[in-house]
């Protein structure tokens, strides 16, 4: 059984439209009908200590809890208010809630708006394109359109943008895909999801030509790269992960185990509601929260089926060559004759449509949508965003990786690619790969490290063979994986069996370590041969009481990130894998640096607190996200020889020096401007003035440096807007007078030096 991490709340059990595709009241199961029309007060409590209890009991340090219906909304802001106010107070203090609701939207107002701005809400609404594709289903009962209140509630929604989650639009194969597409992309969604009607064999959807969905689908994605995907599909961006051995982002296709619990306004635990289009009671699972933990639930038959992967799978899936990217489909659609054990419903079309993006090409192509080009050029970047530019970072290594196919490990490599796609993915993306690829291909490193690489994979995909790997200075490294010591000469032989090195006699074996809290780690990087490419000395292998102290150290940082950064969690979870060690005498105690060609690690001393560290993690992954952007677009001119001074360094910097610490910086800003909060401290109020104005001078000095390009004037404006927000935050004026000192000091000593 795995923890339940995503669980769907009914909190009020009737709907205000009358949607004829609607699964809750026009399918198989009309179980609503006995359930409370809304969701009590001693009820929500009840699933509040239940979902507290399980993220305690398995450690989870994140829990994402989505507000459903029927139709939320009809709960009234007081109920929402009370409920969303009952999570997150029997939460644990270490356990991030990730709350969210989804709407038709007809009845919002700034009311509600209000009450998921205090809770930090995500809100998602339903539109099904254009008014003529809407109103094909999303009516009143009494057959009036809905579109025109869903589109008021979208731009009211539209006008609290961190609030805007996304649409979700069912497909309608009698719409026009491209009509529907650009209604959707009209209401700037920061992601849309497409679903495919519910259906199963016994009852299937209208289908005018045998690949309808995929077709609809098809016209679509095909649009959506030629406009260089400007927001989020998560049906798409799911393929294309899948594709890549990655895991889905939905459960509608991809091997992952579901971890997904439906809570009903009674109380009772539900399987995925999408079930009741199958047969009457079709979710239940016989329990609720008054007599039994989310565990015992979780134990039930159907939601076990739905964690089984290719296990599970029908015969004729298990055989699919694309199997490990559609995952046989959303469960529900599988369904025929009392058996879930067969291909879905849409079959073909997920078949044409999976074989279409593949085929496209599209994992060699690599754009940041709009939306998410948006939110990390404010400084942020959430789960999708940063996902983006690891995708994008993932291939980039692939490519520098693929020059090195004369090497004898070559051929090898490929044939594990293929046959463990997973494992492969997970040792392509260490950081250092790429570092070592450049490297080799100046012939500044030996080529030779390919087998390092595929001897890596064997030990991941835990399969058997023998490899030929390099060694430098007695040291055989396998990333990701481990160190072979007490080697001789330049090159050795290495036999995996099973997952495991087999050692022979006068070697030694160190493998990996990770710092762990909660539910999220990171490599412990003390090994790699590459890893020295920050300029600064790190540190050889870390001893036991060195580790001891950096998992505490990290543990406590990452807490402190989690309660007082939670915007920040998802991108790091996305994005930071790798954490070296620097040397103590690297600079000091709080020193730490990233590197342009390791995506996803950074490098720093321990330092002396665990507050420094959260610190020293979030001002770094700023530069890890801004030099995987300039790998895709160009925000400068390249050739512009200028030097510019920066607030906070005497020396003149390049353009793209004084980039990387203005947008760094964005989040030392806010770094402070949160911490004063916590503390009052009079030097962290300090700390925050003086960031925030130097900052804002350095993005002057940017915005007027006439080397941006048309896309690197919006980026700077975005990081501007972000910085400008909080310049109306006061501080105490003796806190300002200490900034102001600060500041004067940095500018006299540029003058000094004819800055």
């Amino acid at each position: 059984m795995l923890p339940i991490s995503q669980f769907v709340v009914k909190v009020h059990s009737r709907c205000d439209l009358a949607c004829n595709h609607c699964y809750v009241y026009e399918s198989e199961d009309s179980s609503w009908r006995g359930k409370p029309a809304v969701l009590s007060t001693a009820t929500a409590s009840r699933i509040a200590g239940r979902i507290a209890e399980h993220a305690i009991e398995h450690g989870l340090t994140y829990v994402q809890v989505v507000l459903h219906g029927g139709e939320p909304l009809l709960a009234g802001p007081a109920r929402l208010d009370d409920i969303a106010t009952t999570l997150r107070k029997q939460l644990p203090p270490d356990c991030h809630l990730d709350l969210r609701i989804h709407t038709n939207g007809v009845t919002l107002t700034d009311r509600f708006l209000d009450v998921f701005d205090r809770h930090r809400i995500g809100v998602g609404v339903s539109l099904d394109g254009h008014r003529e594709a809407n109103d094909l289903h999303r009516v009143y009962g009494n057959g009036r359109s809905s579109y025109e209140k869903v589109i008021r509630s979208i731009n009211l929604l539209r006008s609290r943008k961190h609030l805007y989650s996304g649409l979700l639009c069912t497909i309608d194969v009698a719409s026009d895909p491209i009509k529907v597409y650009h209604a959707l992309l009209d209401q700037a969604p920061p992601r849309v999801d497409f679903l495919l009607p519910h259906a199963t064999w016994d009852a299937p959807s209208p289908r005018p030509t045998p690949t309808a969905y995929a077709d609809w689908l098809i016209a679509i994605y095909d649009q959506w790269e030629r406009d260089n995907r400007p927001m989020a599909v998560r049906l798409f961006d799911s393929v294309i992960r899948t594709l890549n051995g990655q895991s889905s982002l939905t459960e509608a296709i991809g091997l992952d185990p579901s971890s997904l619990m439906v809570i009903e306004t009674d109380g009772s635990y539900e399987q995925v509601d999408s079930m009741k289009v199958t047969f009457e009671g079709a979710p239940a699972t016989g329990q609720d929260v008054f007599q039994h933990s989310v565990d015992e639930a979780a134990s039930h038959p159907g939601i076990l089926a739905r964690q089984s992967g290719l296990a599970g799978l029908s015969a004729a899936c298990q055989k699919c060559e694309l199997v490990t990217s559609c995952g046989g489909g959303l469960y529900p659609h599988r369904f025929r004759a009392g058996s879930f054990v067969n291909p879905s419903v849409y079959c073909t079309d997920l078949f044409k449509l999976i074989s279409h993006i593949r085929d496209a090409g599209s994992m060699q192509h690599h754009v940041l949508s709009l939306s998410s080009f948006n939110t990390v050029a404010a400084g942020f970047g959430d789960l999708g965003d940063i996902r983006q530019l690891a995708e994008a970072q993932h291939s980039l290594r692939r490519v520098l990786i693929s020059g090195f196919s004369n090497h004898d490990a070559w051929p090898l490599l490929v044939d594990l690619d293929n046959r463990r796609p997973e494992a492969a993915t997970r040792v392509l993306t260490h950081p250092y790969i790429r570092e070592w690829a450049i490297q080799a291909r100046k012939g500044d490193a030996d080529a030779s490290y390919l087998g390092n690489i595929t001897a890596a994979i064997a030990v991941v995909a835990g399969l058997a063979g023998t490899f030929r790997v390099a060694v430098h200075d007695g040291d055989a490294h396998l990333p990701t994986v481990g160190t072979i010591g007490g080697l001789t000469g330049d090159s050795a032989t290495v036999t995996v069996e099973g997952g495991r090195v087999e050692a022979s006699d006068g070697f030694t074996w160190r493998p990996v370590r990770r710092l762990t809290s909660g539910d999220f780690s990171v490599l412990v990087d003390d090994g790699d041969p590459f890893r020295d490419c920050y300029g600064l000395p790190v540190t050889g292998r870390l001893t036991t009481d060195e580790m001891i102290a950096w998992q505490a150290t990290f543990h406590a940082a990452w807490a402190v990130i989690e309660s007082e950064f939670p915007e920040y969690v998802p991108g790091l979870r996305a994005g930071l894998s790798t954490i070296t060690p620097l040397a103590a005498d690297a600079g000091g105690d709080d020193v730490s640096c990233t590197a342009r060609n390791a995506f996803g690690a950074l490098g720093t001393a321990l330092p002396a607190s665990p507050e420094t560290l959260a610190l020293l993690i979030i001002h770094e992954f700023q530069h890890v996200k801004l030099g995987a952007v300039l790998d895709l677009v160009d925000l400068f001119d390249p050739e512009d020889k200028q030097l510019f001074y920066a607030p906070w360094r005497p020396d003149p910097r390049p353009l793209e020096g004084l980039f990387q610490g203005t947008y760094a910086h964005i989040a030392v800003v806010d770094f402070w401007r949160r911490r004063r909060k916590v503390t009052g401290a009079l030097p962290d109020h300090a700390h925050f003035a003086r960031w925030r104005d130097q900052t804002a001078s350095a993005l002057e000095t940017l915005l007027t440096s006439g080397a941006l390009t048309d896309l690197g004037l919006r980026f700077v404006r975005r990081m501007k807007e972000t910085v400008t927000e909080w310049s109306s935050e006061e501080v105490p004026p003796e806190a300002g007078a200490a900034a102001d000192a600060t500041t004067r000091a940095h500018l006299e000593a540029f003058q000094t030096q004819g800055g």
